[in-house]
């Protein structure tokens, strides 16, 4: 086969993390230049993983690691850029993530390895200079956590060694910083007996500090949310207010779901991310000058934001407002239609999700709003939108299975005609949030 077989597509069919099973879905013409076809392929599965990662972690650290974990990454379905504006969220975990091997040291020394990035090295640090923020891009996620365990009093009682691997795909939009901070976060529970894990809000709060004060990126609470508590066969509804959350059953039936990556990089920290935080808070101050009791944007009807619209000054945050808005009622009723196995609404409240995203909210691209629209126009997709913080990364789309080829395929090839380069592909299914493996 051609070189350019690799090109395309890869689907990922995940069960549970120790029963993963990977399939790669690559698309490529035939030798008579017919249209692309698909070909199935078997990847490494979990077990092979979690072998490499034992392996690696003796070669080394130099002894047999202590505990094995896995975090997940997460898709948010529906509910975007309203967890900082008091809103509902609707993310579910995916059977992708981060795993790591750690054991406890007898001084205060702390290494760290990422096999993802291996010329980084071994990042090491002590205990009592966990404050110096490192610059390894990875290195600082895992760090922070620590350093939020023990602003919070958490005892950590003696350095350890930490190696990880992740088979979720770069840059994707999928919370990889998400899932490494509650792995780390689950590895040093396991190692040193700490925090409530009785407690769900803990361990994502702890994460989100991190991210927040260490990392320096002012994001939300879902993705660790989602990440630590991840159901199977289920999203999560989650009250990013009061953190209170409820499940709800993914039936996909004969559908599934549809990672779009359009493969154009996107680093929220240095994008505007902090903007459009800064211009909600805009919107919410002008707000309470009418509404001085209004908790948070989301705490709105859209029947109360059309009538105090006005006290917004200016109109790029009232636009933002907007958004928040009408997310959060399109957020319960997408928890509703699954309630009643509905994917048909679901699949509409999707779409327009992402032109409210497009329009109001503006953290869409060309690149996501042309794989949004080929979904659209294809027959037996039900619903596609932006996910995640936006200017790059991925859609979501609920697919029927028997429409996955003639999507991909389709699809991609108007993507290449267009940008010149591919887009990727991943069938995801819905798993477990993090856990101890071994």
């Amino acid at each position: 086969m051609p070189a350019y077989i690799t090109s395309i597509i890869a689907v990922l069919a995940m069960v549970q993390p120790c029963d993963k099973v990977k399939t790669v879905l690559r698309s490529y013409k035939d030798p008579a230049g017919k249209e692309p076809i698909c070909v199935m392929s078997k990847q490494k599965n979990c077990s092979d993983i979690v072998s490499q990662l034992s392996r690696s972690f003796r070669e080394t650290m130099g002894y047999a690691e202590g505990v094995i974990c896995f975090a997940p990454g997460r898709v948010n379905l529906i509910g975007e850029h309203i967890d900082y504006n008091g809103g509902h969220v609707f993310p579910c975990a995916l059977t992708l993530g981060t795993y790591g091997a750690a054991a406890r040291r007898s001084d205060d020394r702390i290494r760290f390895y990422s096999m993802d990035f291996p010329d980084d090295g071994i990042l090491e640090t002590d205990l009592s200079s966990i404050h110096t923020r490192t610059g390894k891009h990875w290195g600082k996620y895992a760090l922070g956590v620590v350093w939020a365990f023990l602003e919070k009093g958490l005892s950590i009682s003696s350095g350890f060694d930490f190696v990880c691997k992740g088979d979720l795909p770069p840059k994707a939009g999928l919370s990889s910083s998400a899932s490494l901070e509650v792995l780390v976060g689950t590895v040093l529970r396991a190692l040193f007996s700490v925090g409530d894990p009785a407690d769900p809000a803990e361990l994502p709060l702890l994460a989100q500090m991190a991210e927040n004060q260490y990392v320096g990126m002012n994001c939300g609470i879902m993705d660790q949310f989602a990440s630590a508590n991840g159901k199977k066969d289920h999203a999560l509804l989650l009250d990013c207010a009061s953190l209170d959350f409820r499940y709800a059953p993914l039936d996909l039936q004969d559908c599934r779901i549809v990672i779009a990556n359009t493969n154009k990089p996107h680093e929220l920290v240095g994008s505007a991310y902090n903007d459009r935080r800064a211009e909600c808070e805009e919107a919410l101050a002008d707000l309470r000058t009418v509404l001085p009791d209004l908790p948070a944007l989301c705490a709105l009807t859209p029947a109360d934001f059309a009538a105090h619209k006005e006290a917004i000054r200016r109109d790029l945050p009232r636009r933002r407002a907007a958004h928040a808005v009408s997310e959060e009622a399109r957020t319960l009723a997408a928890f509703d239609a699954l309630q009643h196995h509905d994917l048909y609404a679901f699949g509409r409240l999707m779409n327009e999700s992402h032109i409210s995203l497009r329009d109001d909210f503006e953290v869409s691209c060309p690149e996501l709003d042309l794989l949004a629209e080929l979904a659209w126009q294809t027959d037996g997709v039900l619903g596609a939108r932006m996910t995640g913080g936006g200017f790059g990364g991925c859609t979501v789309n609920i697919v029927r299975q028997d429409a996955l080829a003639t999507f991909t395929e389709k699809t991609n090839a108007a993507y290449r005609t267009r940008f010149g380069y591919e887009a990727s592909f991943y069938v995801v299914r819905p798993g477990d949030g993090a856990a101890l493996i071994s």
